[in-house]
């Protein structure tokens, strides 16, 4: 870490530079002592990202940011602040501090948290806006989480853990064994140090896997922002051996769409099947990454399209978590009742269809946009076919 960078000549440098092109402040000729004009530049970039992203340090005066790949990789501030109510309690410890967004959150609801953070640069950072952000109770360690936590004699209420997939894992199936740390293989340390386990996966994690890896799982939570599912949790309880519950939730602009299952029930439930009616409901991608392809339908009333196409529909308008649509047409898949339509312009979705969005674009010439909306499906007599819809907000 750079203390040079937050001189109040260089933090303003950076502040009047936040829009201006990369590449003209790299061809300037700023001189600052004891600050490279590569370092000026991660600055603008790593803060820029945060913007959006992370509004609370985007608009502290004093913030040291990281390289911008580590913003990337931290939680953003909204799925922080939902990791942390699912917490409560006296103490916390993170094993994979990182830039420490998470654990600023935390300390909003526990009463010590221990940050570890085997990289010391970003350690040393993280403890640096912790001072800025008026956090106190939380102590940064700069060392390896699990080695930290063989070493205390301390009890905790709950350890946090984001593992990061070993470099020599790719290609392979996602395991949480070919992460850092290994969490199936240190369940027994932990939870001799914590009764309750939170850990942050990526969305690539497969259920039934994490399921197999892991003891003690009482819930699985799916966290969606804008429709694109940015995390995994999963809530492990020691001793636990009940069902287990998913809880699944989609961030959007205008509402927070909730759902939630056990995962017992989904395996039991029986869909209902049924040709389209007036409406039309897209479950969002919290849902659909849940599996929740039975118990949506089931709670909510509604007739499924196929078994493997999750569109759902009903004569009854409903308050549904997704994209709800009102159906004009009905048609078969073919070139010529394409063109009776007499469409040029539309938003097209596919799902449990042969071919992508851009061959039927191209092949039937139809624009992106506009007000219609088309889905490319196949209905339950295992016939391909095409609803002309419009939206409903």
């Amino acid at each position: 870490m750079n203390k040079n960078i937050l001189h109040t000549g260089v933090q303003e440098f950076i502040n009047k530079n936040m829009n201006t092109d990369i590449v003209s402040v790299l061809l300037k000729k700023v001189t600052f002592e004891g600050v490279s004009t590569k370092e000026l530049v991660q600055q603008i970039e790593a803060k820029k990202k945060c913007e959006s992203k992370l509004p609370t340090w985007f608009q502290t005066t004093g913030i040291y940011y990281p390289d911008k790949l580590n913003i990337e990789q931290t939680s953003s501030e909204t799925t922080a602040q939902y990791k942390a109510n699912l917490v409560n309690g006296k103490s916390m410890i993170d094993l994979t501090g990182g830039y420490g967004v998470d654990d600023y959150f935390f300390s909003k609801k526990i009463e010590q948290v221990i940050h570890c953070e085997i990289n010391k640069n970003l350690s040393e950072i993280a403890a640096h806006n912790y001072v800025i952000l008026g956090a106190k109770n939380i102590q940064c360690i700069p060392e390896n989480g699990l080695h930290f936590l063989e070493g205390s004699t301390q009890k905790f209420d709950w350890i946090y853990i984001d593992p990061s997939r070993r470099n020599d894992a790719k290609g392979k199936v996602f395991m949480l064994s070919d992460c850092l740390p290994d969490v199936p293989n240190n369940l027994s340390l932990l939870f001799d140090k914590a009764s309750n386990i939170l850990i942050k996966t990526s969305p690539l994690l497969d259920f039934t896997i994490g399921k197999n890896e892991l003891d003690s799982v009482k819930e699985i939570h799916v966290v969606a922002v804008k429709n694109e599912v940015k995390e995994l949790l999963w809530i492990l309880e020691k001793g636990y051996n009940g069902e287990i519950n998913i809880k699944t939730v989609n961030f959007n602009t205008e509402r927070d769409e909730k759902f939630q299952f056990d995962w017992v029930d989904e395996k039991r439930n029986i869909s209902h099947f049924g040709a389209p009616q007036t409406y039309l409901y897209e479950p969002n991608a919290a849902i659909l990454k849940s599996g929740a392809f039975k118990s949506v339908g089931n709670l909510f009333g509604l007739k499924k399209l196929h078994e493997h196409s999750h569109l759902y529909t009903s004569d009854t308008l409903i308050d549904f978590p997704g994209r709800s649509f009102k159906i004009g047409k009905v048609i078969p898949y073919n070139k010529k009742a394409i063109q009776q339509l007499g469409i040029r312009k539309a938003n097209i979705t596919t799902r449990n269809f042969p071919e992508s969005v851009a061959s039927i674009r191209k092949k039937h010439k139809l624009k992106d946009g506009g007000d219609v909306y088309l889905f490319f499906t196949t209905n339950n007599d295992g016939n391909y076919c095409v609803l002309q819809c419009s939206k409903l907000h």
